[in-house]
């Protein structure tokens, strides 16, 4: 999985506390393709799965979907109560949005307009990793595991207004002239990439930021407070001798900067022996979406990226996962790399059946096996 952030420089970093934020700038913007923002006024969705059923996302002051008797248009009642005991009145409500189906995250709207939304194509495809479950039924798998895989299956995220120091940053550092994107840090940890087509996609997208999804490590950066490192770079002033000395130092430093963070800060982004998978084509483009390969006790980034046929980035947003999260991306990763076989996937891990099995109950995934087989670990575990 290779992509290419050609075309973009890096700047100097701005930083707050524990946030700092590398500026991405494009020497020209991306021909033939912009993004904006559209913001519903339904604050509530329901979606028509296809099969008969409605899938209902709503706010947590909304508590069930009903339809209103205005203009046919859905709508969710407010509070607890569905409708008076006379069925007469109807309660106060919000509007709903309804849409055709819940097949795509990704969904063209025009022959050339294609809404998506942000991170959902890459945290939709970690969340549905190895979602089947075991494809063989193994003695030790529970009935649950065999019929209905890893449903459900869910993870915790943080919202950026949630990680500290985040929102004051974005309000006060600087939009560079030419700015497309931007790489932030938490306490020196990579938390997110945003790469936009043009400069003013960026201007208008920029307060989104603190909307996006964190992980755990990059929330609790910031509880912490660690101070962002001091990077900065001095200039010897026995080497400045005219302006022109003092021009050329200040880009060789700009320059050695680039290379360190590219290399160095964020050389750990793209996973070569990751996996890619295109979701919709659209005029010469590509929305895909990437997962790493789970390599323990290092970073890992899922994300979702648009590119043209030179394989360029116009669009990119990623999302860290934290130790946790990469640690159910392995061990799912390994089974279905051994057909969900436990003893083959021990032997590889260098481990027992038995620690195994515990490794999966403390990952979340106890409920995959039957309570006997992991009672008897548990029992074999004690013992030894």
């Amino acid at each position: 999985m290779t992509f290419r952030l050609e075309g973009l420089e890096t700047r100097p970093a701005q930083t707050w506390g524990a946030v700092r934020i590398v500026p991405l700038v494009r020497d020209e913007p991306v021909p033939h393709l912009r993004l904006h923002r559209k913001v519903y006024d339904e604050p509530v969705t329901a979606v028509e799965a296809g099969d008969g059923t409605t899938y209902t996302a709503y706010v947590p002051h909304a508590f069930v979907a009903t339809w209103s008797e205005d203009a046919q248009m859905p709508a969710a009642s407010y509070g607890t109560r569905l409708l008076r005991h006379d069925g007469a009145a109807v309660l106060p409500c919000m509007p709903v949005r309804n849409t055709r189906r819940m097949k795509r995250t990704a969904r063209r709207t025009g022959k050339d307009r294609l809404r998506f939304l942000p991170l959902h194509l890459a945290v939709e495809g970690y969340l549905a990793l190895h979602f089947g479950g075991p494809e063989i039924a193994w003695e030790e798998w529970s009935r649950r595991a065999v019929t209905h895989g890893l449903s459900p299956r869910y993870e915790e995220t943080y919202l950026g207004l949630q990680v500290r120091g985040l929102e004051d940053a974005l309000r006060l550092f600087e939009i560079h002239p030419g700015q497309c994107g931007v790489m932030v840090y938490v306490a020196d940890a990579l938390a997110s990439a945003f790469v936009v087509p043009h400069p003013d996609d960026y201007r208008a997208l920029h307060p989104t930021l603190v909307e996006d999804l964190f992980g755990e490590l990059i929330y609790l950066n910031g509880l912490l407070r660690a101070p962002a490192a001091d990077l900065s770079a001095g200039i010897d002033d026995a080497e400045v001798r005219s302006l022109d000395d003092l021009r050329a130092a200040a880009r060789r430093r700009r320059a050695e900067w680039a290379a360190f963070h590219d290399d160095v800060m964020a050389g750990r982004l793209f996973d070569e022996d990751g996996s890619r998978q295109v979701v919709q084509y659209l005029n010469g483009f590509e929305l895909s979406r990437f997962l790493p390969s789970f390599g323990l006790r290092r970073e890992n980034h899922i994300g979702e990226t648009i590119t043209g046929t030179d394989g360029r980035v116009a669009y990119m947003k990623t999302f860290r996962l934290s130790d946790a999260q990469v640690k159910r991306g392995f061990l799912l990763k390994q089974l279905a790399a051994h057909d969900w076989r436990l003893d083959a996937t021990a032997a590889t891990l260098g481990t027992g059946e038995a620690a195994l099995a515990l490794r999966l109950e403390r990952t979340g995934f106890g409920y995959l096996l039957r309570q006997d087989v992991l009672d008897h670990y548990r029992a074999q575990a004690r013992v030894t």
